[in-house]
C-alpha cells in the first residue's frame, strides 16, 4: 500500500484511522498521533505530576493502541475513551510501584510567548502549581474523575465508561475530590492572587 496523502486523512475520524492503520496505511498512524499524543500527554501529566513520567505513559498508551489496532472494532468504543482509561491504568500501576516514594511536583514550564507579563506568568505558574500539589494529595480514583470531569471536561456518562464505574460512583467521587481539593487549598487565596474575588 502506498502512502495516503496526510490531508487526505486528516479529515477522518480516529476509529476509521485506526482501521486504516491496522490495513497497512503508515499515514493514518501519522495523523493520529498527531492528533492524540497532546491530548494523552496532558492527561497522563495533569495524573502524575512529572513531565518525564507522562512522557512515558503516552508512548506506552499509543504503542498499546497500534498493537490492538488489528482487532479494534469500529463503533463499540471512541478511541480517546479506551486511551484515556489506559493512560489511567498505567498511571496507577506506575503510582503503586513507586507507593512511598515523592512526587516531583517541580513548576509547570510555561511557553515563551509575548502574552502575559511575568508578573501573570508567575501568579499562574503559582496557581497550576497550587492545583497540581492539591490533585496529588486526593486518592487515586477522585483524582482521575475530577482530571476527567473539571479538566478535560468529559461527561460523567463517559468517566463511568473510563474508569469502569457507575454514573453515582462517578459523580461521589468528583464531589468528595471536589472538596478534597477544596480543603488542601484552603488558606491559599490571597497568596494565589484571588483576594480581589470575595
Amino acid at each position: 500500500m502506498t502512502d495516503m496523502p496526510f490531508d487526505d486523512l486528516s479529515s477522518l475520524d480516529d476509529d476509521a484511522l485506526l482501521v486504516l492503520y491496522a490495513n497497512g496505511e503508515p499515514t493514518a498512524a501519522r495523523v493520529l498521533t498527531g492528533r492524540l499524543a497532546p491530548v494523552v500527554m496532558a492527561h497522563a501529566y495533569r495524573l502524575t505530576g512529572n513531565r518525564a513520567e507522562a512522557e512515558d505513559v503516552t508512548q506506552e498508551a499509543l504503542l498499546r493502541l497500534w498493537k490492538i489496532a488489528p482487532e479494534w472494532r469500529q463503533g463499540e468504543a471512541k478511541v480517546t475513551t479506551w486511551l484515556y482509561r489506559v493512560t489511567a491504568n498505567l498511571v496507577t500501576d506506575g503510582l503503586r510501584r513507586r507507593r512511598g516514594g515523592s512526587v516531583d511536583l517541580d513548576a509547570i514550564p510555561e511557553p515563551e510567548d509575548d502574552r502575559p507579563g511575568a508578573d501573570q506568568v508567575m501568579q499562574d505558574r503559582a496557581r497550576m502549581d497550587a492545583l497540581n500539589a492539591a490533585l496529588m494529595t486526593l486518592p487515586d480514583r477522585q483524582r482521575q474523575a475530577v482530571v476527567l470531569r473539571h479538566i478535560e471536561g468529559l461527561t460523567n456518562p463517559e468517566i463511568a465508561e473510563i474508569m469502569d464505574l457507575g454514573v453515582e460512583a462517578v459523580e461521589s467521587l468528583t464531589a468528595r475530590g471536589k472538596r478534597g481539593l477544596a480543603k488542601a487549598l484552603e488558606g491559599q487565596k490571597k497568596n494565589l492572587g484571588y483576594q480581589d474575588d470575595d
